[in-house]
């Protein structure tokens, strides 16, 4: 009996599935899966080895109480264990339609707009939901995490030009993340991870990652990943979000996490994707020309 027949036998709520096919997209080191089932609904399957079970009940809680906010998202199944795998799970309603990311260049401006204000609109949604008070400062996290990853750039053999310019723009407005709200994270919120239907936003997907810390953290993926794909996007994300009135604050905190991010993309592409690395640094360098090597905040193409 194979791995796909022993989860349809294991888990109660997939008895009546008529297929189960893996999805082999995303760097999740989670196993994904497309169910159909016997009425014709469809599922999404999701499974990590046991030991990641408390982190996966807690995305499926997270998800669970996200439906209170009315956001279009996935929505919860069921969560638990198979002891006989040596697997967990949790089980999704799907959500229909294609990545952003393959269709947007195919719409017209106004589309790609549209589905980024809807995109802002929801990720504002999220970001409502409070930090428990067990959470650690986030200024203390981020500047620790963002020290580890310059040493490990420092280390890595690879120099990207610009790299000090960056680092003393970091360090010069890094008192501006003292005291900074602390929300729900999606954590990779891009294009990537956003579902679209006959040219309308179908809704985000995939929180596998999320944390907690300043909701602005959330937008740098626009400057790493969505720009790249669609500016109109882009922009409608950042307008969404704050219903066209942009706060005076908001373009040095984003320059500060896109700038912070420049250097944990390098360590992590080497590490996890080094086939990719090119295209990263293509990337930042056009990071770099969007923000003059960060003399300007807000980036160019924002307009």
């Amino acid at each position: 009996m194979n791995l796909l027949e022993q989860l349809k036998n294991r888990i109660p709520s997939l008895q009546t599935s008529t297929m189960i096919e893996q999805i082999n997209k995303g760097f999740s080191n989670d196993n994904k899966y497309v169910v159909k089932m016997a009425d014709g609904k469809k599922y999404l399957l999701r499974t990590a080895a046991i030991d990641q079970y408390e982190r996966k009940k807690s995305e499926f809680n997270l998800i669970t109480d996200l439906q209170n906010y009315c956001i279009q998202s996935p929505q919860p199944i069921a969560v638990g264990k198979v002891e006989e795998l040596n697997l967990c799970y949790y089980l999704l309603s799907y959500i229909e339609g294609e990545d952003a990311r393959e269709l947007l260049p195919f719409y017209s401006i106004q589309d790609q707009y549209k589905i980024g204000l809807f995109a802002g609109i929801d990720l504002a949604k999220i970001h409502a939901v409070r930090a428990p008070a067990s959470i650690d400062h986030w200024y203390d996290r981020i500047m620790k995490k963002h020290q580890k990853y310059v040493e490990a750039y420092w280390s890595c053999g690879l120099k990207i030009r610009g790299d000090y310019e960056v680092i003393n723009f970091i360090d010069k407005n890094e008192r501006l993340l003292i005291n900074r709200p602390s929300r729900i994270q999606h954590d990779d919120f891009h294009v990537g991870n956003i579902i679209v239907e006959n040219r309308q936003y179908a809704g985000i997907i995939d929180f596998n990652r999320y944390d907690w810390g300043d909701p602005y953290h959330d937008f740098l993926k626009v400057g790493l990943f969505s720009r790249e794909v669609s500016i109109p996007f882009s922009i409608g994300q950042i307008n969404g979000y704050f219903n066209e009135e942009i706060p005076e604050d908001f373009w040095t905190l984003y320059s500060i996490y896109l700038g912070m991010s420049i250097f944990s993309a390098i360590v992590w592409t080497i590490k996890v994707v080094p086939e990719n690395l090119n295209e990263m640094i293509e990337r930042i360098y056009q990071i770099l020309e969007d923000h003059k090597n960060f003399e300007l905040t807000k980036p160019i193409w924002f307009k």
